[in-house]
């Protein structure tokens, strides 16, 4: 499809820039069969049917920002820890995939330096291989001292509360640089409520990578590069979606990291099942994709010309979700990582 479909208007004071003081306070906006309604986050509980299966992603968002500074000048230096490679050398160095900004090229062999961390370039480009070394493990370090890799569009510097409210309260898989920002809204006390309800929870990680916040500069869909993230779909997830089926009961996903990983993991021979899964996923899901395990959708307002709308579009319909997304900017709604949700049963 055309990449200029997916264009909209999104004023700059429609992106959330801080979460609201409670994480179930956001609005809900509802399209159903009948059009459009209104809702708050905290009705979703009554929305979703009794005994469904909602899933999960519980990839945990990894303090992977670094401010650092050159070895002997003291530039500026940052930053983005994509994801550990698997070496480490004698000396206790772990290599990283990562990327960088700098005033000034960030070169072979350039070290850097922030208080308790050594790292050192190793492979230039645009993507990094970086050397790190501090006391106690990288991983260590972060936890105490890294940044909380916010999205840019935000035009801020993390803050305390980041910490807590960049990370869904079933976090658990260390991995992601950015949040599964759908799961983002449910609070405990809300999922409580949807299990009195007899609803069922399953699980899956996707770690979602840096290639989530590119927007599409290709002029078709199909010449896009689609990002390559991890995803693991266990065997105990594939019997709780085969027995929400056999209990007529519809699965619902999290968020658009959920569809991913449950239509890569799809069953062939079994429509509605999946497969256990554990690799990377290049997935692209647009208008005309024939869905074969999700049944509804909870999820963010998304970015103009981004795979994620054009997962939404897939979803419920190209001109249906750009009417709704009109709505919403109208009705000053909140959009992007930290904004308002939107309730997509599928079309019936």
């Amino acid at each position: 499809m055309k990449t200029a479909l997916l264009d909209y208007a999104l004023p700059e004071r429609s992106i959330a820039v801080r979460p609201l003081a409670e994480r179930d306070g956001a609005r809900l906006l509802v399209l159903g069969d009948a059009g459009l309604s209104h809702r708050t986050v905290r009705d979703f509980p009554e929305l979703v049917p009794e005994g469904a299966l909602v899933v999960l992603n519980d990839t945990r968002v990894r303090r992977a920002r670094l401010l650092l500074g050159r070895a002997g000048t003291g530039g500026k230096v940052e930053l983005l820890l994509l994801k550990p490679l698997g070496v480490v050398a004698a000396g206790g160095e772990e290599r990283w995939e990562a990327i960088g900004r700098a005033n000034k090229p960030l070169r072979e062999g350039s070290e850097l330096e922030a208080p308790g961390l050594r790292a050192r370039i190793v492979r230039a480009g645009e993507l990094l291989e970086v050397s790190l070394a501090a006391e106690g493990g990288v991983e260590a370090w972060l936890a105490r001292s890294g940044h909380v890799p916010i999205p840019p569009y935000l035009r801020r510097a993390d803050e305390a509360l980041d910490s807590e409210r960049y990370q869904t309260v079933f976090a658990e898989k260390l991995g992601s640089v950015a949040a599964p920002t759908a799961g983002l809204h449910l609070s405990t006390e809300l999922m409580q409520r949807l299990r009195a309800r007899g609803v069922m929870f399953g699980r899956l990680t996707l770690d979602i990578g840096l290639g989530t916040f590119r927007p599409v500069e290709a002029g078709d869909l199909d010449r896009h590069a689609m990002h390559s993230e991890s995803i693991e779909v266990t065997p105990a997830l594939c019997e709780l979606v085969a027995a929400a089926r056999s209990r007529g009961a519809p699965v619902v996903a999290i968020g658009t990291t959920v569809v991913r990983a449950l239509e890569s993991a799809a069953d062939p021979a079994a429509q509605g099942q999946v497969r256990p899964f554990q690799g990377e996923t290049r997935l692209l899901i647009q208008p005309g994709y024939a869905f074969r395990v999700v049944d509804a959708l909870f999820t963010n307002f998304h970015q103009p010309k981004s795979t994620l709308l054009a997962l939404v579009a897939a979803f419920a319909g190209l001109s249906r979700v750009l009417e709704a997304y009109a709505v919403a900017v109208e009705q000053g709604y909140r959009f992007l990582s930290y904004g308002d949700a939107m309730w997509l049963p599928r079309r019936t």
